[in-house]
Formats: structure tokens, C-alpha cells, sequence
């Protein structure tokens, strides 16, 4: 299969290089800085499940001309969605499988209403990676799962056939049965992780330490999952007993992305995480109190940092 990778980030640039590291026939849709980038250095991953490095990479620029891939991967930032939306259309053809692995769920209307309900399928990602020196991609976690599946869980033809794309590569590539379930859940605990580590200024443990902290986390589950349910979301019963356990779990030090970014002074996904829940919570006409703590927070920040 063709297979476009909407940048060579952080995530695109891993899960890129291990289904080129595969054989896979990869391109990267990229920026012309990291375009440079990749034909100087090339492609270079660190990763404690093994290095990789390839020495110029496929790449294409938005605008230049180009046939339609039979999947195209979505990692972008929230904030950068748009945009992507606008530089995939020329590589888009009628069978063209769009797989986005941002996190949240606001991205798949977005998606859907341009590309039609049939092309977005599911998916989503566990992995920690980030930029470093040269545009080198560092990953670090012993995780590296790639989830992904048709949103109606049906084992269909083409979906197979993708699997069988990502099968032998050297990262868990899982095709899922109950993808809509499983992204819903970890837009539960990647709202409450981010939502608390960020309003704290602090990582997990420090945070778990305090009954106040700690009961935190545990409203944010309670508000978050009681505006998910009132949209009909999937969870399962019990999840917010599970997801307090996980972060019980966790380790002392643990911060969540969004948490590094605002300590970078970068960019965030507040709407896309909070601000949709807040807006479905006023549709729903449910309180969100500390929710709409950790919104306030962040668009402080943002007003003040950015």
C-alpha cells in the first residue's frame, strides 16, 4: 500500500520509520524547513526499542503534484488539523483511507464533514516520543502501540488488507474491534491526566499526594465521563474506577504532554480537549465546575505565553 505519513514528527516520524524499516512504501508530507532537515540528516530515530536511520526519505510538500495514497496518516497537533485537511485533498482519491491518531474526538466531525463518514476510519496511539537535536525523534517508553480499526468494529475487507500492511513491523500495530470505545477511554485519561498535571503545575505523583489532589483527578472523571455519556460515548462501566487506578499507578514523576508544552512555552490543545467538553456540558445542560477550572487555566496561559 501507498502509504502518506502527514508529517515526520514526533509520532509520524516513528511509526513512519518502523513501517519503512518494514519495506513499507512510505512518503512524508512535510514542511520545507523539515524537508531540508531530512535530506541533510535523514530520517534518524532513538528509541529504546533500537535505532533507526534512513538516509533521505520520501517526501512531498503541500501543493506539488501527486496520486492519491491508499492511506494517509494524521498525527498533527489539533491546533494544525486545518491546515493538514487542506494539504492532504490533492492526495485523496475515492478509496483513500484517512487514519488520525490525534487525541480527543472533536477532529473526527472535522474529518468526516470533508472527507465523508466512509474514509476516516479510527485510531489513536500510546508512545512517548519527542523532537530532538536535528530533528531527531526520541522515543522512550517501553509503549509503543498503534491502534486502529473501522469505527462500526467490522472486520471489512480493506481493513484487513491494512492490517496486513502493518503486521511484521517492529511496534504493536493492533487492529481493534471497538475502536470508537477505546478512543473514547483514552480521551477520558489523557483529559484528566493533562487536565490536573497542568492546572498543579505539577507531575502526577506530588499531586496524588494530596486528598485534595487526588479527589481532583477524581472529579475530573466524574465531569468528563457524565458529559461523555450524555453524548452517547461508549464507556465502559467502571471506567473511572480503572483510570483512577492507572494513575495510581503511574509513576512518581509522570507529567502529560500538554504539561510539557506549557513549560516549553508551546502551543496547546485546550479547545480541543476542554473546550469541546464544556461546550457539550452547556448542551447538555451539566456542571463542569472544575473542568472549567482547568479551561480557564489554560486560556491564561495561552493569553499571557503565546
Amino acid at each position: 500500500m501507498r502509504i502518506l505519513v502527514v508529517g515526520a514528527g514526533a509520532i509520524g516520524g516513528y511509526f513512519g520509520g518502523k513501517l519503512l524499516e518494514k519495506g513499507e512504501d512510505v512518503t512524508f508530507l512535510v514542511r520545507e524547513q523539515r524537508k531540508h532537515q531530512l535530506e541533510k540528516n535523514g530520517l534518524l530515530v532513538e528509541s529504546v526499542h533500537g535505532d533507526m536511520k534512513f538516509g533521505e526519505p520520501k517526501t512531498i510538500q503541500a501543493g506539488e503534484k501527486g496520486e492519491a495514497f491508499d492511506v494517509i496518516l494524521l498525527s498533527t497537533k489539533a491546533y494544525h488539523l486545518e491546515g493538514a485537511i487542506q494539504d492532504i485533498r490533492p492526495y485523496t482519491g475515492d478509496k483513500t483511507l484517512i487514519l488520525p491518531l490525534l487525541n480527543g474526538i472533536a477532529h473526527m466531525d472535522k474529518l468526516t464533514a470533508v472527507f465523508g463518514e466512509e474514509k476516516v476510519l479510527g485510531g489513536l496511539c500510546f508512545i512517548e516520543t519527542t523532537l530532538g537535536e536535528n530533528g531527531k525523534v526520541i522515543q522512550t517508553s517501553p509503549v509503543h502501540d498503534f491502534v486502529f480499526g473501522e469505527r462500526s468494529g467490522e472486520k471489512t475487507e480493506r481493513i484487513l488488507k491494512l492490517q496486513e500492511a502493518f503486521s511484521g513491523t517492529k511496534a504493536n500495530f493492533r487492529l481493534s474491534e471497538n475502536i470508537e470505545q477505546e478512543m473514547w477511554h483514552k480521551y477520558l485519561f489523557i483529559s484528566t491526566l493533562s487536565g490536573v498535571t497542568s492546572l498543579f503545575r505539577s507531575p502526577i505523583g506530588p499531586i496524588r499526594d494530596q486528598a485534595s489532589g487526588l479527589n481532583s483527578v477524581k472529579e475530573v472523571l466524574k465531569e468528563a465521563s457524565a458529559i461523555m455519556r450524555g453524548l452517547g460515548a461508549p464507556l465502559a462501566d467502571g471506567i473511572e474506577d480503572a483510570q483512577v487506578k492507572k494513575i495510581n499507578e503511574m509513576g512518581y514523576e509522570m507529567k502529560s504532554s500538554l504539561q510539557r508544552d506549557m513549560e516549553k512555552q508551546q502551543a496547546i490543545e485546550a479547545d480541543h480537549f476542554f473546550g469541546y467538553l464544556l461546550e457539550k456540558a452547556i448542551l447538555l445542560d451539566l456542571n463542569a465546575p472544575v473542568l472549567g477550572a482547568i479551561y480557564a487555566n489554560l486560556k491564561v496561559y495561552e493569553k499571557n505565553s503565546l
